[in-house]
């Protein structure tokens, strides 16, 4: 993803680059699954029995698209909800996480999700472990 570039172009980089930079991608790749995944599941034949896991994909999708954007304004960094929003997207992820993996040995998109999720989870923490600290 072209994010580490821009991240980088910044005047005043934080010191969590990395950490920063792949929290951002593992928002954008994860809402990116959610959003597919909740579409494939209104294509499946049992659409009302997923109605939950939609839901959350797309709760989900949402939740990490402004985690990505939010992180993305390093200027005053340590003055902005960051880490509360990041809290709220690892939590997002490990809710979508458990739903998606039950489905997931019966829709191979929901098993992705699943991985997305589970990716974006640790790249949240990760982060956190940086900025909490």
């Amino acid at each position: 993803m072209q994010a580490e570039a821009m991240l980088k172009s910044h005047p005043n980089p934080l010191s969590v680059q990395k950490q920063l930079v792949a929290c951002v991608e593992a928002c954008f790749d994860c809402a990116h699954h959610c959003t597919a995944c909740a579409d494939a599941c209104l294509a499946e034949d049992n659409v009302a029995d997923l109605r939950g896991c939609i839901r959350t994909d797309l709760d989900c999708a949402d939740i990490c698209n402004a985690t990505a954007r939010v992180l993305s304004r390093q200027t005053a960094f340590g003055e902005s909800p960051a880490a509360t929003q990041v809290k709220a997207c690892r939590d997002a992820c490990q809710k979508c996480a458990a739903h998606c993996e039950g489905h997931g040995d019966q829709n191979a998109h929901c098993a992705r999700c699943a991985e997305a999720c589970n990716r974006c989870v640790k790249a949240c923490d990760d982060l956190l472990g940086e900025i909490d600290s």
